[in-house]
């Protein structure tokens, strides 16, 4: 069974996106993972996956006893079903200030275990002027962060193992890059 684990765009999105430049917004609107200098290997396209339920964490970061980290393995992608983007509107102004946050202990937990993509169902692993140098912490380590993932509470029901192909629109020279990504159980 597969699950289109991407944010749909629609015309209403696009034109009430907070950034106005286009070549911008391009690359950031929807799911997408910022380049941070770095490019995409193709085998990253397909990956095993796993997704963990974190939506019961509130007013604090995720931490790593918040996740089953014995499950982590290399080359994984590792995606975060916190529940904001099913309650926050996509867009809004509390989507980009207010979401849920990884810690930066969970995160260099999981460069240590050398998995390859993290996903998350909100605009970022951090907020604000944190954003940025923890996606390049990760671009640094050869880990790519996906944001504004969708749909990953079906994956929970069938025991959160899937097959994630994540395929980013061949783009050079942008800060971002928009990508499909479906969940293969």
């Amino acid at each position: 069974m597969l699950y289109d684990i991407t944010l749909l765009i629609t015309p209403e999105m696009r034109r009430s996106a907070p950034e106005k430049d286009d070549r911008a917004l391009l690359g950031h609107l929807g799911t997408h993972f910022d380049v941070m200098d770095k490019e995409f290997p193709l085998e990253y396209t397909c990956r095993e996956g796993i997704v963990f339920d974190v939506s019961v964490v509130r007013d604090r970061d995720i931490e790593i006893g918040d996740i089953a980290m014995d499950q982590v393995r290399a080359g994984q992608f590792v995606a975060f079903y916190t529940g904001f983007i099913e309650e926050e509107p996509y867009g809004s102004k509390a989507y980009f200030s207010s979401h849920p946050q990884l810690s930066p202990v969970l995160v260099e937990a999981l460069l240590d275990r050398e998995i390859s993509m993290i996903g998350v169902d909100c605009s970022g692993l951090r907020r604000g002027k944190e954003h940025t140098p923890m996606d390049q912490r990760c671009a640094d380590r050869g880990v790519f962060v996906v944001e504004n993932l969708c749909g990953l509470r079906p994956l929970l029901a069938v025991g959160g193992r899937f097959i994630a192909h994540t395929y980013p629109v061949r783009f050079s020279g942008m800060t971002g890059l928009p990508c499909r990504v479906i969940a293969e159980v």
